[in-house]
């Protein structure tokens, strides 16, 4: 599973709850990134750093990936 750069967007400004705690804390890490340079370029590399998260453990994720196609 990929994600686009609007659905990183949306789950990096949003409060969208996330039950697998690996993956919460880099979500966490990913908001304040963005945060402090909310560009294009970090989007990016927030992008690619959640699919690569999501193509190792996405299978184990359960309703957190459904939850996120959904944004």
């Amino acid at each position: 599973m990929n994600i686009t750069l609007q659905q990183t967007e949306k789950l990096l400004k949003g409060n969208l709850a996330i039950s697998q705690i690996s993956f919460s804390m880099m979500v966490t890490l990913l908001k304040s990134r963005y945060a402090k340079a909310p560009t294009q370029e970090t989007l990016k590399g927030c992008t690619d750093e959640i699919n690569v998260f999501l193509g190792k453990y996405g299978s184990i994720m359960g309703n957190d990936v459904e939850n996120i196609t959904k944004l």
